[in-house]
């Protein structure tokens, strides 16, 4: 497959060959400096600089922001330096709002006053009595007078562009309520580590992280409206206000640079996730608070040792028939297997399985058939599809056959771990947001297969965190929670059957490869949002039924289906919008892209 994909895309136009060279060196083994190298590369020089400022003083929209920052006892290296990066901003029209809550640390007031008789755009109100974080942050926006609010926190410190970056994306999208962007971590000597390249607008992502956090500029007359931040959620205080933010809007913006550079120094949260144990109790509190206001009925759950991961589980009003829709071809062994893990291992006991026979000619496959028709009854119905294999086709003919509100594609070389799958994946796919609802597959030496896909890796797409093993968190947490990707695999595939049929099923023209992908794609365009689930896992033998991809023929079919895919996806295929630009196609391990 690779030298043929290699051959194809030397055919192809320049700019993929540029992509496929970029995508080789990315290949090359990781070194220990890749973010330094990132960040040398990415540096804005003196001619950028120059460009930015003539560009900024060319804008007609030039909104004020005023950048929130609540101060306690802050060490005055670390709050000259954040105040100091505002200061340094390209763009100019903002204002500084700081609330000092009542600092026992006189440097604090000497700082701040050094600051405000310097710049009038610095405006410091100094509270009586301490009210921690919440009421702080609340007491520094009632000096606020911008359009837009923007939080930074008071040992922390932003980039030169961070304001340019946001006012420029305002200025091509004015009707933005929320932007974020990424960002890293910066010690107490000045070296940055650990960025956190973000996927754009994720919101079932959020829910079981946020991923948000900095750095975010919020539009004021809705956080006015919300009454800014609430006491008592303090330590997870900007989870619950962008919770309660994205209720009133869908205008949400990323910035996929850094911008934002967070203090790691001795009992910072960006150093310890031991340092603010209470902040996990006030996001659980502030997620179940989110679900009743929503009328969702949802568990949430800390993930254990991984402080600011949670487990949603929806709970089901009813429970709705699943149609197991299992394709096959002879393998008895392979399909028994799959159906004793399902018929001993499932909790959930309202389904029919539907097994499409795609022509098997063995004595033992039709026994096998026999076997459990007899156990299952009305439950288990063999559907006779003698025809030249077609992956789509054989589950567009079985959907017309199965009699579920929700359909479960599922291959027959899978085997369920979780007894509760079926139930977490039908809580998710009954909701109005959501379209495909997928699984965490392993291999059997317990590493990832899949965990949602990434499109671009390859080509088209490929599994996301593949070969890594499943005690392995993933990157920033992913593999343990539900998350938003472009799309998921069909070997283990859940979606109401009246939301499959509405968006025409699988296309037939892709037989074999990438159907699941552009089915998914297609819910995107349709506004539904596709999810993989941490918490749901399965084994998949892949390739055990139906073999490689190693024949003339199946490499003539296989670029084919490239072809097709490029054609009708090409520009989502090179930025996933639940993905980012930084981060390699090379390999699917989330490494850095250089």
């Amino acid at each position: 497959e690779k030298a043929a994909l290699s051959e194809e895309e030397r055919a192809a136009e320049k700019e993929e060959e540029e992509i496929e060279e970029e995508q080789t060196q990315e290949e090359q083994e990781p070194l220990p400096d890749d973010y330094q190298r990132w960040i040398a590369k990415n540096q804005l020089t003196e001619e950028d600089l120059s460009r930015i400022r003539q560009e900024i003083d060319a804008y007609n929209y030039k909104p004020l922001i005023s950048i929130i920052v609540p101060v306690y006892n802050t060490d005055q290296r670390w709050l000259t330096k954040c105040i100091q990066s505002v200061q340094n901003q390209l763009y100019t029209n903002w204002e500084l709002c700081i609330a000092d809550d009542a600092s026992t640390d006189t440097n604090v007031k000497t700082v701040l006053d050094h600051f405000a008789q310097d710049d009038e755009r610095i405006k410091v109100v100094y509270r009586t009595e301490n009210g921690h974080i919440s009421a702080a942050s609340n007491s520094a926006f009632e000096l606020a007078e911008g359009e837009f609010v923007a939080l930074l926190d008071h040992d922390d410190e932003l980039s030169i562009d961070a304001l340019y970056e946001n006012v420029k994306l305002l200025n091509e999208n004015p009707d933005a309520d929320l932007i974020y962007s990424d960002e890293d971590k910066i010690n107490e000597a000045g070296e940055r580590h650990k960025p956190f390249f973000k996927p754009d607008w994720s919101p079932d992502t959020l829910l079981s992280h946020n991923y948000i956090c900095h750095f975010s500029l919020y539009r004021a007359s809705i956080f006015k409206e919300i009454g800014g931040f609430r006491e008592g959620f303090e330590g997870s205080q900007d989870y619950d206000l962008v919770l309660r933010f994205t209720e009133k809007t869908d205008k949400i913006y990323h910035i996929p640079k850094i911008l934002y550079h967070w203090r790691t120094i001795e009992g910072s949260a960006a150093l310890s996730t031991d340092a603010k144990e209470y902040a996990y109790d006030a996001a659980t509190r502030a997620l179940e608070e989110a679900f009743e206001r929503r009328g969702e009925k949802a568990q949430v759950e800390l993930i254990p040792n991984y402080p600011g991961q949670y487990s949603i589980t929806y709970n089901l009003q009813h429970e709705p028939l699943i149609s197991v829709i299992v394709p096959t071809r002879d393998g008895h062994q392979l399909l028994d297997n799959c159906l004793k893990s399902l018929y001993n291992k499932t909790s959930y006991s309202n389904y029919e399985i539907i097994v499409a026979d795609n022509g098997s000619t063995e004595e033992e496959t039709f026994e096998l058939f026999n076997r459990w028709q007899s156990m299952l009854g009305y439950k288990f119905r063999v559907l006779r599809l003698d025809m030249p294999f077609n992956y789509s086709k054989i589950n567009n003919l079985a959907v017309q056959e199965a009699r579920g509100e929700l359909l479960l594609l599922l291959n027959n070389d899978t085997e369920v771990i979780t007894p509760d799958w079926m139930r977490k994946m039908a809580g998710q796919a009954v909701r109005k947001s959501i379209g495909a609802v997928g699984a965490k597959l392993l291999y059997p030496d317990n590493t990832i297969q899949h965990s949602g896909c990434i499109l671009g890796i390859g080509g088209v797409a490929s599994h996301s965190h593949k070969y890594i093993h499943v005690l392995d968190p993933g990157y920033f947490g992913r593999l343990l929670i539900t998350a938003n990707y472009a799309a998921v695999t069909g070997a283990c595939l859940m979606i109401k059957k009246d939301l499959y049929e509405r968006v025409g099923g699988f296309d037939e023209e892709l037989a074999v490869a990438f159907n699941d992908i552009d089915f998914c794609i297609r819910l995107l365009e349709e506004g539904y949002y596709n999810v993989s689930l941490g918490n749901v896992l399965l084994y998949h033998y892949e390739h055990k039924s139906r073999g490689d991809e190693d024949s003339p023929e199946k490499l003539r079919r296989f670029l084919l289906e490239i072809d097709t895919m490029k054609k009708r996806w090409g520009k989502l295929l090179q930025n996933d919008p639940f993905y980012n630009p930084n981060l390699t196609l090379g390999r699917e391990d989330y490494s850095i892209r250089l």
